[in-house]
């Protein structure tokens, strides 16, 4: 138990000075993105979106808006509204640059650098019950396994049926195994994994190691899991 309080007491100062550092290092970036959207699409900077965290605790998360503005945007979907992505904003997307606004969630508590990406309102039901209710007992974070699964392999998957079906369910195995193996090196690593994922994605190229580990990550838990309910 202490080992654990001493884990979320580092894992809380780590996020802190991590998100000061991040921001004051990115301020050009943020510069460059402001006035790429400005150009793109004029209009609000921020996407401010409803999103639900730890103790299924709704807050708002903030990011680079990346597509035209609707007001019949529907949060409901897994998937963004292709149609409705600007050049500039697929731009930011890929690099994850339209991610950098939640160094402010960092610091004022609502995420953590790595951990569960947050669930939207309605989509809490489906990313955040029985099993995977667990998964609401840590704090959302910026990167995580599911959320790498997702850059890497996830976005390419267009149809929101075939995404469900395809990629829903690896993602949440992977949320549910960061619950549980959770640590400092095992943070570390997904900081790294994060890194050198979006480096790639400037080349096009695929992270097929990372993306094999993320996968054995997932049959890790199923197998877990499968050996809980027989026990049961």
């Amino acid at each position: 138990m202490k080992r654990r309080y001493l884990y979320e007491f580092l894992k809380r100062a780590f996020d802190f000075l991590f998100a000061i550092i991040g921001l004051l290092l990115s301020a050009l970036i943020w510069v460059v993105a402001i006035i790429g959207i400005e150009i793109s699409d004029p209009g609000p900077i921020f996407y401010k979106a409803k999103r639900v965290g730890k103790n299924n605790k709704e807050f708002k998360m903030f990011k680079f808006r990346s597509m035209k503005i609707s007001k019949n945007a529907n949060e409901a979907s897994f998937k963004a509204d292709e149609n409705r992505i600007f050049k500039f904003g697929a731009f930011m997307r890929r690099t994850k640059i339209d991610e950098l606004p939640q160094l402010l969630n960092i610091l004022l508590g609502h995420m953590s650098i790595v951990g569960p990406r947050p669930a939207a309102v309605d989509q809490v039901d489906i990313v955040r019950a029985g099993e995977f209710a667990i998964v609401s007992t840590v704090v959302a974070g910026l990167t995580s396994p599911s959320s790498l699964y997702d850059y890497i392999y996830g976005d390419s998957i267009t149809d929101e049926v075939e995404y469900k079906e395809k990629v829903l369910p690896t993602r949440l195995l992977l949320d549910a195994y960061y619950v549980h193996f959770r640590g400092i090196f095992f943070d570390l690593k997904m900081i790294v994994y994060t890194a050198i994922c979006v480096f790639l994605s400037i080349f096009n190229h695929t992270p097929r190691r990372i993306y094999n580990k993320l996968i054995s990550y997932a049959e890790k838990m199923k197998k877990r899991e499968g050996a809980q309910n027989h026990a049961g």
